[in-house]
């Protein structure tokens, strides 16, 4: 992902605190502990060539990168779905490869709809779309709907027409991008109670050049993160040990899922920074999440030398 992307040499300048809890987020959650709440930890796509002998087995074809994937992380925030619309039979060898587990597609809505001309012609392109993706069943996480960052609040009333016309029976999470959305606290508070009147969660954004996009509000008891790394940079480190802190108190005050989607710059060290972040997360939560694992480097070595 390049949104919010930075000179590696002003990393060290940027304020990464993450803003105080807003007093909103009293209205959406319980202030108890729920005890069956789900968290998940994913990617934004499995198709990563640079995970093959890191995470995936060495010569692994492209068509089996996903029945590898499963076995690392229990979500995708699902990017293929912005750039085409997926009937029920391709979902279907989707979902097959997450038979039997408690894994979670989040598709990100076509771009089509989302990203060219104005929403409100746009239901025959929406209901294709949503055609597709309830194939997934039970595997169906949040569906993710992204405007594009020229979309100002001017546009606010043809969005929240948009919003209101979606299935009820869904779960559905904004992002909003332009940076007027979180000038003025007044329009900002407009747009937090009408998704919370209609049930629509808010997407977090984290990264390093639009700091305002980490606004930490909730607008129903579930939050969708999407963070976006540095190759590792030590701050990667330090945003996520608070980022750790935050989501423990999201989960201690009655937060029913959580959604963390790990992006890079550079993809190809996303599994090692999710290491860091699902280990910490199991300590401070007490959770079992499950976590990239590694190619065995001997036997990667052995492989070699018969190749």
């Amino acid at each position: 992902m390049e949104f919010g992307r930075v000179p590696e040499n002003e990393l060290d300048n940027i304020d990464f605190s993450l803003p105080k809890e807003p007093s909103f987020n009293k209205q959406i959650l319980s202030g108890k502990k729920n005890k069956n709440a789900k968290v998940y930890v994913g990617c934004a796509k499995w198709g990563r060539e640079e995970w093959v002998g890191k995470i995936y087995p060495l010569k692994t074809k492209e068509k089996d990168f996903l029945q590898h994937y499963v076995q690392h992380y229990n979500c995708i925030e699902l990017n293929a779905t912005h750039y085409k619309v997926y009937g029920e039979k391709a979902i279907e060898k989707w979902k097959e490869k997450a038979v039997a587990k408690d894994f979670k597609f989040c598709p990100k809505m076509y771009k089509g709809v989302t990203h060219f001309g104005g929403l409100g012609n746009k239901k025959f392109l929406s209901d294709e779309f949503l055609r597709g993706v309830v194939a997934f069943k039970e595997n169906l996480g949040p569906i993710f709907v992204q405007v594009s960052d020229s979309f100002s609040p001017k546009r606010k009333e043809e969005l929240f027409t948009y919003l209101k016309s979606l299935p009820k029976d869904l779960q559905f999470f904004l992002e909003v991008r332009h940076p007027d959305w979180f000038l003025k606290d007044e329009l900002a508070n407009e747009l937090y109670s009408f998704l919370k009147d209609n049930n629509i969660g808010i997407v977090i954004t984290d990264t390093a050049g639009r700091r305002e996009c980490a606004h930490m509000h909730l607008t129903v008891p579930k939050t969708f993160i999407r963070y976006v790394g540095n190759s590792l940079h030590k701050t990667d480190y330090t945003r996520i040990d608070e980022w750790i802190k935050r989501m423990k108190h999201w989960l201690d005050k009655g937060l029913e899922e959580l959604y963390f989607f790990m992006h890079m710059h550079d993809e190809a060290t996303s599994p090692e920074l999710t290491v860091y972040l699902v280990d910490k997360m199991n300590e401070a939560c007490n959770l079992d999440l499950i976590k990239p694992k590694f190619v065995d480097t001997s036997e990667k070595k052995q492989k070699s030398l018969f190749d």
